[in-house]
C-alpha cells in the first residue's frame, strides 16, 4: 500500500481535488480496463465535488457511458428521503449527466430487511464487476471515503463486529447512532485500486491525529483499517483541520 496526505486550504479546495482524483482515475481505468468502478460517499464535501462535476464544463469530458457508480454506504431510508446518500449524489451529479440508469447500483437503504438488500448488493457486485459471488472479492478502482469525529468511515463505526467480516457487504446495527445501515466491509475497501479520504470541518482534530499518528487500533478508530492491498490511500485534509490535528 502507498499512502499520501495532501493539504487544502478549505472546503472549496477539498471538493476541487477530490474532483481531479475522479477525473483521473476515470481516465487511467478506461484507458486500461475500458471501464470505471467508483464507490461514492455521503457528506458534503462530496456533495460539492459531485455538483462540481455535474457542470458542462467536466460533465462532457467525462467517460459517463463507461462509468459504473456505486455506494460505500447507506442510511435505512428509501432512496427520495432527505438523509440518502443515493439522493445526495443523484439531485447533486447523477441527474445532470449523460449515465446510463443501469450503471447506477444504489443501496436498497429501504428494505424491510437489511440484512437480504446487504445480500442482494453482494449480488449486484458480483454481476456488474463479472465475478463469482462466492470467490475474490471485487476490485474497484477507486472508493470515495469520509471520516466521522470519533474516527468511522462509510459505516464502519468502533467495536463493529463488521471490522473483522470476511463479507462483502454487511448491515450492522450501529449503537451510537441507534440505528442499521448498510456498508461495504474492509474485505472490499481494501482491494481497491485507490481510496481517497476527504476530510474537512471541525472537531475531528482527535481521531485524525490517532488514525494518522497513533498506534494502529482499527477497533477504537476503524478509518485505520482502510489499508489497500495492492492499492494507495490518499487523505486530503484542510488545513485548518490537519493543523489542528498534527498532521
Amino acid at each position: 500500500m502507498s499512502m499520501r496526505i495532501t493539504r487544502v486550504s478549505d472546503g472549496s479546495a477539498l471538493a476541487e481535488a477530490l474532483v481531479e482524483r475522479w477525473v483521473e482515475a476515470a481516465a487511467r481505468a478506461v484507458q486500461e480496463r475500458r471501464v470505471f468502478r467508483i464507490a461514492l460517499a455521503g457528506g458534503t464535501t462530496p456533495a460539492a465535488a459531485y455538483a462540481l462535476l455535474a457542470q458542462p464544463r467536466l460533465a462532457g469530458r467525462l467517460p459517463w457511458e463507461s462509468t459504473q457508480v456505486f455506494w460505500g454506504d447507506e442510511r435505512p431510508v428509501p432512496p427520495d428521503h432527505p438523509d440518502s446518500n443515493y439522493r445526495m449524489a443523484y439531485e447533486a451529479m447523477l441527474a445532470h449527466v449523460p449515465i446510463a440508469p443501469e450503471n447506477v447500483h444504489r443501496m436498497r437503504g429501504e428494505a424491510r430487511e437489511l440484512d437480504v438488500a446487504a445480500e442482494e448488493y453482494r449480488a449486484v457486485l458480483a454481476t456488474a464487476f463479472g465475478i463469482a459471488p462466492d470467490g475474490a472479492p471485487p476490485v474497484f478502482d477507486l472508493i470515495l471515503l469520509g471520516m466521522g469525529p470519533e474516527g468511522h468511515t462509510a459505516s464502519l463505526f468502533p467495536d463493529s463486529p463488521v471490522l473483522r467480516s470476511s463479507r462483502w457487504v454487511e448491515a450492522p446495527f450501529v449503537a451510537q447512532l441507534g440505528m442499521r445501515r448498510i456498508t461495504l466491509t474492509p474485505t472490499v475497501i481494501n482491494q481497491a485500486r485507490a481510496v481517497v479520504f476527504t476530510v474537512g470541518g471541525r472537531g475531528k482534530e482527535a481521531a485524525l491525529s490517532a488514525v494518522l499518528k497513533g498506534p494502529r487500533q482499527p477497533e477504537r478508530y476503524p478509518a485505520q483499517i482502510v489499508a489497500p492491498v495492492d492499492g494507495s490511500v490518499e487523505w486530503i485534509l484542510e488545513e485548518a483541520l490537519a493543523d489542528g490535528a498534527g498532521v
